[in-house]
């Protein structure tokens, strides 16, 4: 099963409508990512921390998440200062270190960190489930949204396949090395979970078909918009009305 813990919690964002979380989380995302002022973008990592300060996020897992990301603008920040043409501001060795560059790694430096703390706070403090039949109730094509939710319930029963070969093969006692018997075998190992997986997904699927199943998980209690929904939409709107102005009047 795959790990949610932004989902667990009590906040205003958790008892929020998933489907207007998701409205919000779409039009901020949007707004911030193009915008080519720096002004948006640092309003947006603003926001985005306040929004997941709101949702009483746990630090451990938000940390980690910020990290793998900021690993990836890291290696922006060595490449754009160098490379990002515009004015040169002092020589590097053979290369110039540019305005234009450092400028470009920090707007996206922003607009990442930003978008995904707006991501975190908005749509992970919503379980999987709740995000799916929410974009049900947005109209979103039937059939993404019933691979969605089937992804997520089996991706943790291909895990557990694949642990289960690879415990097999350890018990014949295999030891990975860089060696031709080694790649084969975790060829192996994936071609055997594959197989295995596309079995079992035709057992379950005939057995969801004897159980009456018409290509729709319904759910036990509804979510309903309520005005505290409402008033949360008109919050997210002003916010990314404020966010398309801030450049005219900065």
């Amino acid at each position: 099963m795959i790990s949610e813990p932004f989902a667990i919690g009590d906040s205003l964002l958790h008892r929020a409508d998933p489907a207007v979380k998701i409205t919000g989380a779409l039009l901020l995302t949007l707004i911030i990512a193009v915008s080519s002022s720096l002004a948006t973008p640092v309003a947006g990592l603003v926001l985005g921390l306040m929004l997941a300060a709101g949702a009483r996020l746990p630090l451990g897992p938000l940390y980690k998440r910020l990290l793998a990301v900021n690993l990836f603008i890291l290696l922006l920040w060595i490449t754009l200062p160098l490379t990002g043409g515009g004015e040169a501001i002092t020589p590097l060795g053979p290369l110039d270190l540019s305005s234009r560059g450092i400028e470009l790694a920090l707007l996206i430096t922003f607009k990442t960190n930003g978008i995904v703390l707006i991501l975190t706070a908005l749509t992970a403090t919503s379980s999987i489930l709740e995000i799916g039949h929410s974009l049900e109730r947005l109209h979103l094509p039937h059939k993404l949204i019933l691979l969605l939710l089937t992804t997520y319930r089996y991706l943790g029963l291909i895990e557990q396949e694949y642990q289960r070969l690879r415990r097999s093969a350890a018990l014949r006692c295999f030891s990975t090395s860089t060696n031709l018997h080694t790649y084969r075998t975790y060829g192996y190992l994936i071609g055997m979970t594959l197989i295995r997986s596309y079995d079992r997904s035709r057992r379950i699927h005939k057995a969801m078909l004897m159980r009456g199943f018409q290509g729709h998980f319904p759910l036990l209690a509804l979510q309903a918009t309520r005005p505290a929904d409402l008033l949360l939409l008109l919050f997210f709107l002003a916010c990314g009305t404020g966010l398309a102005l801030l450049p005219v009047f900065w």
